[in-house]
């Protein structure tokens, strides 16, 4: 099946997307600096580049988009694979995915833990902030959610 849209106007689509400081990424971080935890962005020195990460607690955050990274939630409304160019978009969306297996498994080998935000999920801002203090524990070290 061919594009629906000229070469030039896809590259132009293309070179537009974002990889840091997405939406996504700044609901995480305004949820995260709403718990008043300190975290850097982008650290290059750390296997993925995480999103945020959290030195002192050795302890990551990717955000990812449901469909550069393909979310296997069947109830994700973001994930789909394009129509056009079918065995590119499946090679360069499998690459995706096993760079963040790989990514992933080396922060943990290293002694890091890692959570994937997802795209859809920074929709719903309670369920977001649960998870992220779940997942920092600020339920032990400040006796928030105690009772969860």
């Amino acid at each position: 099946m061919a594009d629906r849209i000229s070469a030039p106007q896809r590259s132009a689509n293309m070179a537009a997307i974002k990889s840091k400081n997405t939406k996504p990424e700044m609901v995480v971080r305004r949820v995260v600096r709403s718990l008043e935890v300190g975290y850097r962005l982008h650290r290059r020195d750390i296997p993925g580049n995480p999103d945020l990460s959290f030195i002192g607690r050795r302890k990551a955050i990717f955000v990812h988009g449901c469909f550069w990274h393909q979310h296997e939630d069947a109830d994700c409304p973001l994930t789909h694979v394009p129509q056009s160019r079918l065995e590119y978009w499946h090679d360069k969306l499998a690459r995706n995915k096993a760079r963040d297996i790989i990514n992933q498994t080396k922060l943990s080998h290293d002694g890091w833990q890692v959570l994937v935000v997802w795209e859809c999920e920074t929709r719903n801002l309670s369920n977001l902030t649960r998870k992220i203090s779940k997942f920092l524990r600020l339920a032990d070290d400040r006796g928030d959610l105690a009772h969860e």
